[in-house]
């Protein structure tokens, strides 16, 4: 098996499939092993098959357990909705709720292939054909590694390159992903820089008119990372997706925020600018799988970020593959059909959520006011999400 993609979901493919027998090879385009990004919301679903893969004790090396998540209004500072997490998760799911940077889930992911040699890595090798016939795919790249040439063939091929993934084509025609017109800004605050009643030891969600902002801690709760998410003109070199943001673009767009919030995003050294593209849920397990080729994580399905499950679908799907990956009494494309018919469902499903939360999250005017009426005569029973984080 050869996985496009050294990110998150390509090393969660290779130590899953690896430690269900496969004999994978990850191909990643760069230089070095990097995860650049936000951190991560991981919910029990995540953290459970984490767990499984043996990952428990590393992710408490670099994860933090918040206890509560508060949704707040970001004019009144009113909170309006809260989550109990920390306990509750584990009493009702089985698994922690954590908060981790990507990258260092992308070190634990990858330290762990490298302990456990359960799959080749190799960097600056670049796929650019691939080609299905009775034996295989066969693939033809540049830098390929030793024991690769120039023209290779696998048993299967796993596109996890991500958005912008160029695996994509060979099971789908091509199509540019969809620019939504919202704006991330991502910051990652020093907690000792913050003053003492700011410094966060739970998940907050300020919503407000066209705008939302996600805080958290990570880095055993050193620091505060920060996304707030705005309308706002897309930026030109989309597949550039990091770029420079300004403060005071930022503040244009939030327009009138509470004290506390605001205190927060002025100790902000430096703002990374986020445009938010993502693709229609996905219609069926053809959108996922063409014969001997699959594709995984946001190669497949990439999705809004507002039900913090982009990185845990990825998992998910890596665990899905490494179980059809076993079933050696079938012929591969049949594992690969089977891998597909198992997550399909559920990744449209949470697309679909992650778009409907981000409507929700920017109501203005009487819908804005109902939803804060909803959220605190619900509590829990709105803010849970049983389906999602009892897992698949």
């Amino acid at each position: 098996m050869i996985i496009v993609g050294g990110g998150i979901g390509g090393l969660a493919a290779a130590l899953a499939c690896g430690q269900a027998g496969a004999s994978a090879r990850v191909l990643e385009r760069a230089a070095i092993f990097s995860e650049a990004g936000a951190g991560i919301q991981m919910g029990p679903n995540v953290t459970r098959t984490l767990h499984a893969w043996g990952l428990a004790e590393d992710l408490k090396a670099f994860g933090f357990s918040p206890r509560r998540l508060d949704a707040k209004d970001t004019q009144t500072g009113q909170t309006i909705g809260s989550l109990c997490l920390g306990h509750r998760s584990l009493d009702m799911y089985g698994a922690p709720y954590l908060t981790i940077h990507r990258a260092d889930l992308h070190r634990v992911l990858l330290q762990k292939i490298r302990d456990s040699g359960l799959a080749e890595l190799s960097l600056h090798s670049e796929v650019q054909t691939v080609q299905q016939n009775l034996d295989g795919v066969q693939l033809r790249g540049t830098n390929l590694p030793a024991g690769l040439t120039e023209l290779s063939q696998t048993s299967a091929l796993v596109g996890a390159d991500g958005l912008w993934s160029r695996t994509r084509q060979f099971v789908l025609p091509y199509t540019a992903p969809r620019v939504t017109g919202m704006l991330a800004y991502r910051a990652l605050v020093p907690m000792q820089s913050l003053p003492e009643k700011l410094r966060l030891q739970d998940v907050n969600v300020w919503l407000g008119p066209r705008v939302h902002a996600v805080l958290y801690p990570v880095k055993w709760g050193e620091f505060l990372n920060l996304v707030v998410v705005v309308q706002g003109q897309t930026p030109p070199h989309l597949e550039d997706w990091d770029h420079a943001g300004k403060q005071q673009d930022l503040e244009a767009a939030m327009g009138p925020i509470h004290s506390d919030l605001k205190g927060i995003l002025d100790a902000v050294p430096a703002w990374r600018l986020w445009p938010l593209c993502d693709r229609a849920p996905l219609q069926g397990p053809q959108d996922m799988v063409k014969g001997r080729i699959a594709l995984l994580g946001d190669a497949a399905h990439p999705m809004q970020p507002f039900l913090a499950q982009g990185a845990g679908m990825a998992i998910e799907d890596a665990a899905a593959l490494a179980n059809c990956w076993q079933r050696l009494d079938l012929p591969m494309s049949e594992r690969l059909q089977m891998y597909a018919h198992a997550r399909w469902a559920r990744n449209a499903k949470v697309q679909q959520r992650s778009i409907r939360n981000g409507q929700i999250f920017h109501l203005r005017g009487p819908m804005r006011w109902a939803r804060n009426l909803a959220m605190k005569l619900m509590g829990e029973s709105l803010m849970d999400i049983p389906w999602l984080y009892a897992g698949p």
